[in-house]
């Protein structure tokens, strides 16, 4: 396993992040217990939960699990959805920041968090009154680094210029979807993370368990997985190609003898910008599976064959744009080389 620093920021986190949302939906305390014993013996140090993930569920049996080495590990948790049915229950107004966060910490056993995420964009309240409650929390000692995630480019480039104008904590990551049949990132955002110096984590790069190895092509329903059960399996954002994108995963990964699911993994992880890769699991014994990714690397060939099946053409401007570099260069006229003349 190794480590790598969240974007131009000083904390070292593990490649691999145990996401915990099959906590108590799906995996019990005992459960959740074995898991997080499972990634630590892998060198994970990482940990991502939100307070409305099973209602706070979540969040309370990673705390518990985490009980008496909070310290070995980085926490990560997130605000936004509702945690009840009055006004002010959800979103990202400052009130809400301010209960939520203090929920989190008591449910979590701990008195501060490593990072926090502004989880979805909060169309009602403005930009600045968030990122002023997130550096009152980094200046309190309740957080550490704050980042947001599903942002579009230009919300997150204009988060960023405020934090910067008025002095107050920058992000220090975001978190996206990606995976091989999700890449729309790769276009704009990547390179607004990559020029910001943001870490990248990104949530579902098995694609909600499609790139694990239980899915064939042309198939988007199996039995005793999320698209049977109706939940986590975003076909609405799969590329065209995705049963392409599948069968070149298949046969790769025939090709080293590995499980699907890691090749998938390992190409997220060594994806230039990316720090880290989130994953879930139902139980201890999928989690060690899952996490024998975090072993070795993909040859040369193997990386370049899923690069290229699961690249998308960018769009209008980028696609415009893009060629006007070699379009320049091919206008220059070079001097002529040849025998000098006397």
């Amino acid at each position: 396993m190794e480590y790598r620093r969240l974007g131009r920021a000083g904390l070292k986190v593990s490649e691999i992040c145990l996401g915990t949302m099959t906590f108590g939906n799906g995996a019990d305390e005992a459960e959740a217990r074995r898991m997080v014993d499972t990634a630590f013996a892998a060198g994970v140090n990482f940990f991502d939960t939100a307070n409305a993930y099973v209602g706070g569920v979540s969040e309370t049996m990673l705390g518990k699990a985490l009980k008496g080495r909070r310290s070995d590990a980085v926490v990560a948790s997130k605000v936004f959805n509702p945690m009840g049915g009055r006004p002010n229950d959800s979103g990202m107004s400052r009130l809400h920041i301010v209960q939520a966060v203090e929920d989190s910490l008591r449910r979590l056993q701990t008195d501060y968090l490593d990072l926090y995420y502004i989880h979805h964009v909060d169309h009602q309240t403005p930009l600045d009154e968030m990122l002023r409650a997130f550096d009152d929390l980094v200046r309190q000692g309740k957080v550490l680094y704050t980042g947001c995630s599903n942002y579009e480019a230009w919300r997150l480039m204009k988060a960023l210029s405020i934090s910067e104008l008025r002095g107050w904590t920058r992000f220090a990551a975001y978190q996206p979807q990606y995976s091989l049949v999700v890449r729309d990132i790769d276009e704009e955002i990547v390179p607004a993370c990559q020029t910001e110096g943001l870490g990248v984590v990104a949530w579902s790069p098995l694609a909600g368990g499609y790139l694990a190895g239980k899915y064939l092509p042309g198939s988007l329903k199996v039995q005793g997985t999320r698209s049977a059960e109706g939940w986590g399996f975003p076909t609405r954002f799969f590329a065209p190609n995705h049963s392409d994108i599948l069968q070149t995963l298949l046969d790769v990964a025939k090709e080293l003898g590995r499980r699907p699911a890691e090749v998938a993994l390992r190409w997220g992880i060594e994806q230039p910008f990316m720090t880290s890769v989130i994953v879930g699991a139902r139980n201890a014994q999928q989690l060690g599976e899952t996490l024998e990714a975090g072993s070795w690397r993909l040859p040369a060939d193997a990386l370049e064959k899923l690069n290229t099946i699961s690249r998308q053409p960018y769009r209008y401007p980028r696609a415009f744009e893009d060629p006007m570099v070699e379009r320049r260069n091919a206008a220059i006229k070079m001097p002529k080389t040849g025998g000098a003349t006397t």
